[in-house]
């Protein structure tokens, strides 16, 4: 990572990064502010399908986080572009909340259970058995099956909650079928990201809490990599990965003089 191009973009993942635990991680409001008053071209990216960009914009601005809504990037809206360049004005059934379905719309997708191009499962609190047979079913049809991420567990105040993944999983044992995950850490997610702010990889950076997942990314997307250790990962953790950060910081807070 050596002669590397000065940061002129940065993405940096949400959870564990800028807040934990529904608070805000120490120096991550300053962070932001700097961000926003350096006019670089930054993003906040999530692999959580659940919420629209303007719900998650409330969501921040509610702990301290003046992020604009247009500065958000989830693995719905990653979904949507990605379904829209390989299959335009397609349809879809779509197992997940307003998210997924608001980004669908948006990109011009029919949602329906007859005959659909794509089944397309994301985050939700309420998995229904009903909604997974029907997508099972389609699936034995010839629907494509696409995920938003691959997160087997999410996080939650009385502990872990089964997440995508698990579902995700579930359903390719009943038909075989193995879903495209687009979320991270498949590199398109951080490529579509790039595209959104028309940044280059070579003078980007990735700030996460996760080297399975953001870190990975990341680096497989060419970008600068910056770990956190406000969230999963810790430095002993790190060390046990075949691949590294080009750099770990105690928090976002050691970045702001650097924007």
């Amino acid at each position: 990572m050596q002669d590397r191009k000065p940061v002129q973009s940065w993405l940096t993942d949400m959870d564990g990064v800028l807040v934990h635990e529904g608070q805000p991680v120490p120096g991550a409001p300053e962070f932001v502010k700097r961000l926003r008053a350096s006019g670089k071209p930054f993003l906040v990216l999530t692999n959580n399908s659940i919420y629209t960009p303007r719900d998650l914009q409330a969501r921040l601005v509610r702990m301290g986080l003046d992020v604009p809504e247009e500065a958000i990037w989830s693995s719905a809206l990653a979904t949507a572009q990605f379904l829209a360049d390989q299959r335009p004005g397609g349809t879809a059934y779509v197992i997940g909340e307003a998210g997924l379905t608001t980004a669908l719309h948006a990109v011009g997708y029919v949602l329906t259970d007859f005959a659909p191009d794509y089944v397309v499962l994301g985050e939700t609190r309420t998995y229904s058995f009903e909604a997974i047979t029907k997508a099972v079913r389609l699936i034995n049809d010839g629907a494509r099956f696409i995920c938003t991420n691959p997160d087997v567990t999410g996080p939650s105040v009385e502990g872990a909650l089964p997440a995508a993944g698990s579902v995700a999983a579930m359903i390719s044992k009943a038909t075989g079928v193995e879903p495209y995950f687009v979320g991270k850490p498949n590199p398109m997610m951080m490529r579509s990201a790039l595209n959104t702010i028309e940044a280059h990889s070579e003078s980007t950076a990735m700030i996460g809490d996760r080297m399975d997942t953001d870190i990975l990314c990341g680096l497989e997307a060419g970008l600068e990599t910056i770990l956190v250790l406000t969230g999963i990962s810790t430095r002993v953790e790190a060390e046990r990965y075949p691949y590294r950060p080009s750099r770990i910081v105690d928090s976002v807070a050691d970045l702001i003089d650097e924007i």
